[in-house]
């Protein structure tokens, strides 16, 4: 597929390289020559100097043969307007990235419908939507769901006095209809057997039907498990965004932000949220706020050391769970080694928002894990695929690949060797990034 990615920024960047490692032709384009050097010289894409909002430079690109653009430059109309350009000129597919919170007052996707874009990619409602789901579920460390809802992963922290440490995979004693899909172990995933151990302190990675998974969350969760009581730290967008979700489902919430205006925009829009004007390195201000006897410190600030300094603190006085943002990803195995709970990237969340959009024959989503250590990819098993009329055990699947949940007529099953796919049959296949492309191309017929 051709694609071509407006903004060569961090997020762009990072899109145009998952991209190019999935076998898409990709052309990039962007103003700042410092930027568009940079991709040149590291990816294998085409570059162009130049606005892409401008009618001239869009004339350079050909767009007769292009299936999508992705706009994700720092302004947020110079993407609406790439992205109507390009549907103009005959581009299938267009996507805009818009931060402005003031184009999110009405539907975002109805006003996307009214310019002609097909998906208004928000990337600070992105990341507040994903901490928010975090937070509903108090033993998890991530949460997806997959085929409208039907299958849920669970990614879940193993304690020292755990049930499931130190016994082989195959003797443990799981519910029906749940599978272990993938273990991360010091900066390692590893795709288990059932002769694998799963040691304390492993991030184990449970997948199924979402019933069965919710009935066993119970299994991990601390004795301190209900979230009630969170305190944020930094009231940007994310910030802002989060705050009013929390709000709206009743939690009790402080922010703490020491940029006036910023609180003085974060109290027009929330009602019961105590907002206080500080500094959250402050340790006298936060021993004064109570933050041991929170359930969950979420730092959002634009510093990385910030947040994991807050968090460790939170940690110090007792707060139960510490969520860290990170600007840079290589720091998630970091901050997560020396005690944060959940770290997150805005960057690889908008990235993994888009890629599920790029859908590829049968391929119906991508889902990134862990700073894209590793993928959970969704296909339909269509009519004359190899997969068709197959029993698991006969299929050679590329290794560090594991088909772990299928659905069928609307019903979830976690399937066997014996199992046989049918068309129509919906499959989550976990794996990891280095596989991923190698698993399409055998599906689609290579070896």
């Amino acid at each position: 597929m051709k694609i071509v990615v407006v903004g060569a920024g961090k997020v762009g960047y990072t899109l145009a390289q998952r991209l190019t490692q999935d076998g898409h032709d990709v052309i990039v384009v962007e103003k700042d020559e410092e930027r568009r050097a940079t991709v040149e010289h590291n990816l294998d894409v085409m570059t162009i100097t130049g606005n892409g909002a401008s009618l001239k430079i869009l004339s350079e690109l050909d767009l007769a043969d292009v299936a999508m653009m992705i706009a994700v430059t720092d302004s947020d109309e110079v993407n609406m307007i790439a992205c109507v350009a390009a549907k103009q000129a005959g581009v299938p597919k267009v996507i805009a990235r818009v931060r402005n919170m003031e184009y999110m007052e009405t539907d975002c996707q109805t006003f996307g419908r009214v310019l002609g874009i097909d998906l208004i990619i928000n990337p600070e409602m992105v990341t507040a939507l994903e901490v928010s789901r975090i937070l509903k579920t108090p033993a998890a460390l991530d949460v997806e769901d997959f085929a409208g809802g039907k299958v849920r992963m669970l990614e879940v922290k193993i304690r020292d006095n755990s049930k499931f440490s130190n016994v082989p995979i195959r003797q443990l004693d799981m519910p029906g209809n749940v599978l272990i899909a993938g273990i991360l172990r010091k900066d390692k995933m590893i795709i288990p057997q059932g002769k694998d151990i799963i040691q304390a302190h492993d991030s184990v990675f449970f997948i199924g039907d979402k019933d069965a998974i919710c009935g066993m969350e119970e299994l991990f969760v601390e004795t301190r498990s209900k979230v009630e009581k969170i305190l944020i730290v930094g009231a940007g967008r994310i910030g802002r965004h989060l705050t009013l979700m929390l709000e709206n489902g009743g939690y009790t919430v402080k922010v703490i932000e020491k940029d006036r205006h910023r609180c003085e925009e974060l109290a027009k829009i929330v009602d019961k949220t105590m907002i206080i004007c500080g500094d959250g390195t402050d340790v006298e201000l936060l021993t004064e706020e109570g933050i041991g006897d929170c359930d969950a410190v979420v730092c959002l600030t634009d510093d990385d050391k910030l947040n994991l300094l807050v968090c460790l603190l939170a940690k110090h006085f007792g707060a139960q769970k510490t969520f860290a943002r990170v600007g840079r990803p290589e720091y998630i195995t970091l901050m997560e080694q020396v005690g944060v709970d959940v770290v997150f990237s805005p960057r690889l969340l908008t990235v993994g928002a888009i890629l599920r959009l790029i859908r590829r024959g049968d391929l119906v989503s991508v889902t990134l894990f862990e700073g894209a250590k590793a993928e959970a990819l969704e296909l339909d098993v269509l009519h004359g695929s190899r997969l068709e009329g197959k029993r698991l055990r006969d299929i050679k699947f590329p290794s560090q690949a594991l088909v772990g949940a299928v659905v069928r007529d609307q019903q979830t099953f976690v399937p066997n060797g014996e199992s046989i796919l049918r068309t129509g049959d919906r499959i989550i296949i976990f794996t990891l990034p280095e596989t991923a492309e190698k698993v399409l191309h055998f599906i689609e017929g290579g070896e």
